[in-house]
C-alpha cells in the first residue's frame, strides 16, 4: 500500500482526536502499512506534516465530524468521522486502487530510534542502560541513537533534525526528564533497569506501546488525554530527581569546605581567619553551595510532579524550610506541596485560549508559591524542623550498639540491590543529613556501597576455581569501580547467582557501615570514593575508615567463595 497521511479535525474533541490518531497508528502498524498522523485541536497541533503530504505516491485521509476546509476535503483520498474511525480504525485505512502492488521498501524499513538514559547519581545506571539498549538495538537490526543524561550532563546530545525523524522516543530513567523536545512524537518511558536486562524486549515494547507526547503548551493547558502527556511517576521517582540535582551542590560545597580546612585547618571558618583563602573557599561552600541544598532538593521534586511552574515554588518552600531549620525533611515536604499543589491548580483553573500562556509563567508560579509558602510558615515547617531537630541530635548521641545497629542497616541497604531503590532510598537520606551537619552516615554508606565491587574482585582472585573465564576478566573492572564508589560493578557477578553472593556481600557491607559509625566516622563529600579520602578534611579517622572498608571487602569476599558453586563445564565428548 502506498503511504498514508492522516489529518484529524479534532476541534473541541481534543482527547476523541488523539485517541483516533493513535488508533489510526495502531492499525497501521498491524496492518504493515507506513503512515503520519497530524491532529488538529484548539489548543494546537500534533506532528503537523510536512509539505509531501498528499503528493505523488500517497494517500490523504481526513477524518473530521465538520469540514471547515473545503480545499482540504478537494485533495483528500478519503473522510470519514471522528466515531468511524474509532469504530474501525483499519477500515479507514482501505481506499480505492489499493489492489495495486505494494511499495516493497515500506514494510521493509525500520524503525528509527532514539533513547534518553538517566539515573539520579547519572553514573553507573546511566550507561549500563545506554549498553543494554544499544545491544537490543543491534539484536533487532534496528538503528539507534542514545544521549546519556550523566553526571556532568548530556553526552551525546540528539539534535533536533534526529528527533524529528525518529519514529519513537525512548527515555530510560529513574529520574524525571525534560520532555519538551519530543512534542508530537510518539514517546515510551521506563526505569533503566529493564533497559539494562532486557535492551531488545524493552524496544519492542517501546514500539507496541508509545505514547504521543504533548507540547509545552498543551501541558499547561486543560487537555487531559492519556494517551498524550507526560507520564505519572511515583514519589519515589521524584524524590530521587530532586537528590540528582541536589548533589552537584553538596559535591562542590563539601569538597570546598574540605580544601578550607586543609589550607586552613579547624579555624579556617573562624572570624579570626577573615581575609584568608580558606575562609573565603569556607564560605563559598558552606554559605554559598550548602545554602542550596535544600532549595534545589525541593524545587526539583516539584519540577518532576509539575513540569517547570513547580520549580519556583517548590525552591521557594524548600529556602523557607532551611531558614525555619526543617531541613532536608523539610525539603522533601516542601517539594512534594508544590509538584501536587501546582498540579492541582494547573487543573482546576482554566482560562480562555488567549490567556492560557499566563499560567505557566505568572498565576502557577504565583499561586503554587504562596500555597506552598503559606503551608509550610504556618503548618508544616514548626513540626517537621521539631523531627529533624529530634533526629539530628539523636544521630550525633549515637553511640555503641545503637550507631551499630543504624550503619549495619546503612550498610545492608547499600549492598541489597547495588544501585537500586533500597540502595538510593540509605543514600538518600544520607545525603539529606549532610544539609543538617550530620556525617557519620554518609561515611558509613560510601563504605558501605564500595564493599561489594571490591569483594567480588578479590573473590575471583581468591577462589579462581569458583568464577569463570570471564569473570575472573571482570574483576578488574569491578576493583576500579569499587574504588570510585560504583556499587552497580558487583551486580553482573550478582545477577548470576544472587541467592549466594546478594546474602555474602551484605553482611561484608553491614560490617564496613557499623565499623564507620561506631567509630564515628565523618564524611563531607557523598561521592567519588578513595579519590576523594585523601583531600585533608573530606573524611575523619581515615585509618579507621580504611579498616572498615577492608574489613567488610575481606567478610564478603570470603563469604562469596565459600558459598558460590564452581562454575558448570561440559565435559569433553
Amino acid at each position: 500500500m502506498k503511504k498514508v497521511f492522516a489529518i484529524v479535525e479534532a476541534g473541541s474533541s481534543s482527547v476523541q482526536g488523539v485517541l483516533a490518531g493513535e488508533a489510526l497508528r495502531l492499525a497501521a502498524r498491524t496492518e504493515g502499512h507506513d503512515i503520519e498522523i497530524e491532529v488538529r485541536t484548539e489548543q494546537g497541533v500534533l506532528n503537523p506534516l510536512g509539505d509531501d503530504a498528499a503528493g505523488a505516491g500517497t494517500r490523504l485521509l481526513l477524518v473530521a465530524d465538520e469540514l471547515a476546509d473545503d480545499t482540504l476535503a478537494h485533495r483528500a483520498d478519503r473522510h470519514m468521522t471522528l466515531e468511524a474511525v474509532l469504530a474501525d480504525p483499519a477500515a479507514a485505512l482501505v481506499f480505492d486502487g489499493d489492489d495495486e502492488a505494494d511499495d516493497p521498501t515500506a514494510d521493509q524499513a525500520a524503525p528509527r530510534i532514539v533513547a534518553i538514559t538517566s539515573c539520579p547519581t547519572g553514573i553507573a545506571h546511566t550507561f549500563m542502560a545506554a549498553e543494554g539498549l544499544t545491544e537490543g538495538a543491534r539484536q533487532l537490526g534496528y538503528p539507534i541513537r542514545v544521549e546519556t543524561q550523566g553526571s556532568v550532563g548530556a553526552g551525546t546530545p540528539l539534535t533536533a533534525d534526529e528527533i524529528a525523524e525518529a519514529d519513537v522516543v525512548m527515555i530510560a530513567a529513574d529520574r524525571e526528564v525534560d520532555r519538551a523536545r519530543f512534542a508530537g512524537k510518539r514517546v515510551f518511558a521506563s526505569s533503566t533497569k529493564p533497559a539494562i536486562s532486557g535492551g531488545a524486549k524493552l524496544i519492542e515494547r517501546a514500539l507496541a506501546e508509545a505514547k504521543v507526547q504533548g507540547g509545552e503548551a498543551a501541558a499547561s493547558a486543560d487537555i487531559k488525554a492519556p494517551t498524550g502527556l507526560k507520564e505519572r511517576a511515583g514519589p519515589y521517582k521524584h524524590l530521587m530527581t530532586g537528590v540528582s540535582f541536589m548533589l552537584p551542590f553538596v559535591v562542590a560545597g563539601g569538597l570546598l569546605i574540605a580544601i578550607a580546612f586543609a589550607l586552613g585547618g579547624i579555624g579556617a571558618n573562624a572570624d579570626a581567619a577573615q581575609g584568608t583563602l580558606a575562609h573565603t573557599l569556607f564560605q563559598i561552600g558552606a554559605q554559598g553551595a550548602f545554602a542550596l541544598i535544600v532549595p534545589a532538593l525541593a524545587g526539583y521534586i516539584a519540577f518532576s510532579i509539575a513540569d517547570r511552574p513547580g520549580i519556583a515554588p517548590g525552591m521557594v518552600g524548600g529556602m523557607l524550610a532551611a531558614q525555619i531549620g526543617a531541613g532536608f525533611l523539610g525539603g522533601i515536604a516542601a517539594g512534594f506541596i508544590a509538584g501536587y499543589g501546582v498540579e492541582v491548580l494547573n487543573r482546576l483553573i482554566r482560562l480562555p485560549k488567549n490567556l492560557q500562556g499566563l499560567k505557566p509563567v505568572l498565576i502557577l508560579p504565583l499561586l503554587g508559591t504562596l500555597l506552598t509558602g503559606l503551608l509550610m510558615v504556618y503548618a508544616i515547617g514548626t513540626p517537621v524542623a521539631a523531627v529533624l531537630a529530634f533526629l539530628t541530635e539523636w544521630l550525633r548521641s549515637m553511640q555503641g550498639s545503637s550507631a551499630l545497629l543504624l550503619g549495619m542497616i546503612l550498610g545492608a541497604m547499600s549492598a541489597f540491590d547495588m544501585g537500586g531503590p533500597v540502595n538510593k532510598a540509605a543514600y538518600a537520606f544520607s545525603v539529606g543529613l549532610i544539609a543538617s551537619n550530620v556525617y557519620t552516615p554518609m561515611a558509613a554508606t560510601m563504605a558501605a556501597g564500595m564493599t561489594p565491587p571490591l569483594a567480588v574482585a578479590l573473590a575471583t582472585r581468591l577462589f579462581r576455581n569458583r568464577f569463570t573465564l570471564e569473570e575472573r576478566e571482570a574483576g578488574g573492572a569491578a576493583a576500579a569501580l569499587g574504588l570510585a564508589y560504583i556499587t552497580e560493578g558487583a551486580i553482573p557477578f550478582a545477577a548470576r547467582d544472587p541467592l549466594r553472593v546478594i546474602p555474602s556481600l551484605m553482611a561484608g557491607s553491614a560490617t564496613a557501615g557499623a565499623i564507620s559509625m561506631a567509630s564515628g566516622v565523618e564524611l563531607k563529600v557523598p561521592h567519588g570514593g578513595i579519590f576523594v579520602l585523601p583531600i585533608p578534611g573530606a573524611v575523619t579517622h581515615l585509618a579507621t575508615y580504611a579498616i572498615a572498608i577492608v574489613a567488610g571487602t575481606l567478610i564478603s569476599a570470603v563469604l562469596v567463595g565459600l558459598l558460590k558453586r564452581p562454575p558448570v563445564t561440559t565435559a569433553a565428548a
